[in-house]
């Protein structure tokens, strides 16, 4: 716990209470390695639906859905989380969702793509809406000057969680394959070791995390819903004074996007394009994981040095490389360098913009304009994977153009990231503040 000092820290908070809440970055990998990223995305398009043409089509709507489902209802949950002082309550009950779901995963078998599709829209509704109360807890630890190390800390941890939960389903996979079982049959076993893992080290968060957040007396006198809305209505109104904010959810409906290809995509690209097996896929993603936690947590300390913007827009550069050469490569080895600056950007892209929220965000109002920034993520995720998926299916199977046209999306959010002033958008956050 020596990676930064308590200066770093909020005056009250202990770094116990830090690592409790990077345990939840740690606990909820597994479900994005394992289940969207590494293992079932593949299953789905060749176990479940097929093979068919539509197949990916299908898996980029179910996540599309849910996606959809959070970006409509995020923000709203985001605000009751604010106005009762909710956050941990609401994450506890999430995490419990997203656990049963990711289990349920293991009774999906060939055929059943309504029945996949529907535990997919779940778990991964379940996931998001734990991501974005997780993440509005981040300004309530660590000090504005050093919200950059603190998310890099949590995020590359949450890497190596992802990395245990793949390991072990690696590990697995190998075993069931050399003794002849199929993956009908050793597929669902890894949704049962991914929602364990993500269960047991959740039980972590909530014993060491705390709810700082107090009730507004004025929202318990009203009923939930009325008073979450009434905030909502005046964020809005209010929506000029935080101009920086809305570029910077603007530009992040585009990069992640992007980001949201790669993490959706990754295994059936490699398996379905550049021919690898199901183990080199799984091999490929742990060292992706481990390289995009390097990422993370160096470019937490690179980017508190350089400023939130600068350190953004690097990776943004770097994704738009991705895309080029994982379009063009035709080798398993070309594809690994693809990978390697994919795994380096995607922590550290992530984490600088959940830092950069924060910097934006009123004190009184964290869960409100995390909730915002998911509804943007998640749009995001519904514009990327979905247009990803339909290139796929008009151009014939044409995947090579679908991750090409990918760059497009990291190229039109470095536009968006140039109008973003990160003092002004902080003075902004300060003033709301300082309003009574």
């Amino acid at each position: 716990m020596a990676l930064f000092s308590q200066d770093a820290l909020n005056p009250g908070v202990r770094k116990r209470e830090v690592f409790g809440w990077a345990m939840y970055d740690f606990a909820n990998s597994g479900y994005t390695t394992v289940v969207i990223t590494a293992v079932f995305a593949a299953y789905f398009v060749g176990g479940i639906a097929q093979k068919a043409e539509w197949a990916t089509f299908a898996w980029t709507a179910a996540l599309s859905v849910s996606y959809a489902i959070v970006m409509l209802t995020m923000p709203s949950i985001g605000a009751y989380a604010d106005l009762r002082a909710a956050k941990k309550r609401l994450l506890m009950l999430t995490t419990v969702g997203c656990v049963v779901t990711t289990a349920a995963l293991a009774l999906a078998g060939p055929s059943s793509v309504a029945f996949a599709m529907l535990l997919i829209i779940l778990s991964n509704t379940f996931f998001s809406y734990g991501e974005s109360l997780t993440a509005a807890f981040l300004p309530e630890l660590a000090r504005a000057e050093a919200l950059g190390k603190v998310s890099g800390w949590g995020w590359s941890f949450g890497y190596f969680g992802g990395m245990l939960a793949l390991g072990l389903c690696l590990g697995y996979v190998i075993w069931a394959q050399s003794q002849g079982i199929k993956a009908d049959q050793f597929v669902p076993v890894t949704m049962l070791i991914t929602a364990v893992i993500y269960g047991l080290a959740s039980l972590v968060t909530f014993r060491l995390l705390n709810e700082r957040a107090q009730p507004n007396p004025a929202a318990l006198r009203q009923s939930g819903i009325k008073a979450t809305l009434a905030q909502l209505h005046q964020t809005f109104r209010q929506a000029r004074r935080y101009q920086d904010f809305m570029w910077l959810l603007a530009c992040a409906v585009f990069y992640q996007g992007g980001v949201a290809v790669a993490i959706a995509l990754a295994a059936i690209y490699a398996e379905q394009v550049i021919g690898f097996q199901p183990q080199e896929t799984m091999v490929l993603i742990f060292v992706l994981n481990l390289a995009a936690a390097g990422g993370a947590f160096a470019f937490g300390y690179f980017q508190d040095r350089i400023g939130h913007k600068l350190a953004l827009g690097i990776t943004l550069v770097g994704w738009i490389a991705t895309c080029v050469i994982a379009a063009v490569t035709t080798t398993k080895g070309g594809f690994w360098y693809a990978a390697a600056i994919a795994g380096l950007c995607m922590g550290s892209s992530q984490s600088a913009g959940r830092a950069m929220a924060g910097m934006f965000a009123p004190e009184r109002q964290l869960a409100e304009f995390y909730g915002l920034w998911t509804f943007a993520i998640r749009l995001a995720s519904i514009i990327g994977p979905l247009s990803y998926g339909a290139i796929t299916w008009m151009t014939g199977g044409n995947q090579r153009m679908a991750i090409l046209s990918t760059a497009v999306l990291f190229v039109v959010g470095l536009v968006l990231l140039i109008p973003v002033n990160v003092q002004r958008g902080r003075e902004a956050a300060l003033q709301a503040n300082a309003i009574p």
